[in-house]
């Protein structure tokens, strides 16, 4: 089943399938039945988005240290390909541009950890 990224302000969709809140905080504003777990544990840590967000670090440094922080939460990677592997799943994130977003890059861990189980 597809993995798909979204921003958590976008509108739900019945083809989001297993909606996953991946954000340290909740996001402003957003009702509990918006989603169905939330995933604390993969959001970006605080110091490692303030850096990004400050420009201290470039995106490629971002990528690498989320990769290696979200290394230490396989078990979470795990259980998320697991579900997607027969149901569609939507990470979210309150992020605007997808392309640098911690999401963005989960997804292509929890792929990756998936073509284990195909």
């Amino acid at each position: 089943m597809p993995i798909k990224t979204k921003n958590i302000y976008d509108p739900v969709e019945s083809a989001d399938g297993y909606r996953v809140l991946v954000m340290r905080f909740w996001p402003r504003g957003v009702s509990k039945d918006k989603i169905d777990i939330w995933e604390k544990e993969l959001g970006t840590e605080p110091d490692l988005i303030k850096s990004w967000k400050s420009g201290s670090i470039s995106w490629s440094e971002f990528s690498k240290q989320y990769r290696k922080f979200a290394a230490g939460h396989n078990d979470k990677i795990e259980e998320l390909a697991q579900k997607a592997k027969s149901d569609t799943i939507t990470l979210l994130c309150s992020c605007r541009d997808e392309l640098h977003c911690h999401r963005t890059i989960l997804k292509e861990l929890v792929l990756k950890s998936r073509r284990k189980y195909d």
